[in-house]
């Protein structure tokens, strides 16, 4: 409706800036809503698990903790520390949140809603993601100092390494669904989702993603790049004010984004849950409105995360190595290898 009406009062070029500007509109008000959702999330959760009381003085419930910290780093000064690399230093985290908007373009968060309908989806997201850790380690470096550097290789050589098995793993959704494309992925899903019709091989593809992925955005117990007990707070030790928020609203950010990935490849993103032929379920399924089905399973994958966080306890920069590369790696290329023999074989329903 929007695109009608702009196309019917402007030309074709500023029809298109009009959009992209409302787009990116759209995103940074997602952005503002998703950081206070999360923080207030991760400290319920943190409180549930813990058995305890989780915010419970400002606003009713405590809802409204998460505007009380946002307003406090508005207003608290950003610091430049001497012997900086005072530009690198200020790119660093607006490249982060960057790279998270980027990542938004090609996700569908409803059944015809979706910012850029990408032929090579999964490709875009794989290759976009990677940029992130440039961010990471231009923070520590441009920092002059040698927690936030040594927070910063860590993350990296993590980053780098996890990024295999987490590619490896979207593979298998790729190879069974013979597309790139996000949308065309969730259509396959239409007679039930990949983790229920690809077998045991699809699980071990999830387990191994989600394993990867909590890695790859530095969550617990896979947070060695800001151990605090060991480097105060790694990489971003340094920033303060807006520019430690942006940091700290990019990996919330991204931790939404994997988790809709996630969603979108094994549990059928938008896609309501069907089985096979039961017409009747299924037509009761589809009442429920797209957008839910999407929230829910992408906020279930967050709600997972965030339980391994409060459960498990910090491994080890040895330990986080030889889990990729030793155990992680080899599984995944003998389970790719096996979700090719099953998809030439039509071994799934």
């Amino acid at each position: 409706m929007i695109d009608s009406w702009l196309r019917a009062t402007f030309n074709a070029t500023w029809t298109m800036v009009i959009e992209m500007v409302i787009a990116g509109v759209c995103v940074i008000g997602l952005f503002a809503a998703l950081g206070l959702v999360l923080v207030l999330m991760e400290r319920r959760v943190a409180a549930w698990i813990q058995i305890r009381l989780g915010p419970n003085r400002v606003g009713p419930g405590g809802m409204l903790q998460s505007l009380a910290d946002t307003l406090k780093l508005l207003v608290k000064e950003g610091m430049t520390p001497d012997g900086a690399d005072k530009f690198l230093f200020n790119l660093a985290p607006f490249i982060a949140m960057m790279v998270a908007m980027l990542l938004m373009a090609p996700i569908a968060f409803a059944k015809d809603f979706q910012l850029w309908d990408l032929n090579i989806g999964v490709l875009y997201i794989s290759a976009v993601s990677s940029l992130m850790v440039i961010s990471i380690l231009m923070a520590g470096w441009a920092s002059n100092n040698k927690y936030s550097l040594m927070g910063a290789m860590r993350s990296g050589a993590q980053i780098v390494s996890y990024e295999l098995s987490a590619g490896l793993s979207i593979l298998t959704v790729v190879i069974l669904s013979g597309s790139l494309n996000l949308n065309e992925i969730i259509l396959s899903q239409s007679d039930g989702w990949w983790i229920f019709k690809g077998h045991i091989p699809v699980i071990i593809s999830f387990v191994i993603f989600i394993i990867a992925v909590t890695a790859e955005t530095n969550r617990a117990p896979f947070d060695l790049a800001e151990a605090e007990s060991e480097l105060t707070a790694g990489f971003h030790t340094e920033y303060s004010g807006m520019k430690f928020a942006l940091f700290f609203l990019a990996e919330y950010i991204n931790v939404f984004i994997v988790c809709a990935i996630g969603a979108t490849l094994f549990l059928g993103g938008w896609m309501p849950f069907h089985i096979g032929h039961w017409e009747g379920f299924n037509h009761v399924m589809d009442f429920i409105p797209s957008s839910l089905w999407f929230f829910g399973k992408t906020f279930f994958l967050i709600f997972l995360i965030m339980w391994f966080r409060w459960t498990f306890p910090r491994l080890r920069i040895d330990q986080l190595l030889n889990l990729e590369w030793k155990y992680l790696l080899p599984i995944s290329m003998f389970n790719i290898l096996l979700v090719t023999v099953m998809a030439i074989l039509g071994w799934y329903f």
